[in-house]
């Protein structure tokens, strides 16, 4: 009866000891698919215009701000007017401090210029990687008259890894809102 458990145990021993090695199963990521943006332009008595898209609500409030809301993303852009009155310089220097108060918490800051003669659409856009309150912020002026500043806002606590997919869907978005920004005074 010994010999008859041995033998069974080496069998069993055997038998689960096959060629097959295991391998360990690799960390699974959500992917998000977002659909392609079509594009509208605001319809907004402004001193702008521009295409937006139209997963996105635009509205406008006093003093020519604005806000794009993004329902399905839970994000939101801000964008501040101001009328240039010999101040450019000034104007671009507190956009700059709001955007790199965030060096704190960033990774990094990278700057994107836009320039286009033609419309007189001068822009820099800013993104920001890390968990930072706004990823992306951006600036457009004519140099002349007028000066946007406008921002991005998720409303969730940052995390840029899990937002990245929002934030490089929003980011073409707001790459398409300077391109297609045309100042109407």
């Amino acid at each position: 009866m010994r010999t008859f458990y041995f033998i069974t145990l080496i069998a069993i021993t055997l038998a689960s000891c096959s060629s097959k090695t295991n391998t360990p199963k690799p960390n699974a990521f959500l992917k998000l698919a977002y659909p392609k943006p079509t594009y509208q332009k605001t319809s907004a008595e402004l001193p702008y215009v521009f295409e937006h898209s139209h997963l996105s609500n635009f509205s406008h409030k006093q003093n020519a701000w604005a806000n794009i809301t993004y329902p399905s993303l839970n994000a939101e852009i801000n964008i501040t007017y101001q009328p240039v009155k010999n101040n450019l310089t000034t104007l671009i220097k507190d956009a700059e401090k709001l955007t790199y108060k965030h060096t704190l918490k960033a990774d990094n800051i990278e700057v994107y210029p836009f320039e286009n003669t033609e419309t007189k659409v001068y822009a820099r856009l800013f993104t920001l990687t890390g968990d930072v309150a706004s990823p992306i912020q951006f600036q457009i002026t004519d140099s002349i008259k007028n000066f946007i500043y406008g921002s991005l806002y998720f409303n969730t606590k940052p995390n840029y890894d899990s937002i990245l997919p929002a934030i490089n869907y929003v980011h073409k978005d707001i790459k398409h809102m300077i391109e297609s920004l045309e100042w109407t005074n």
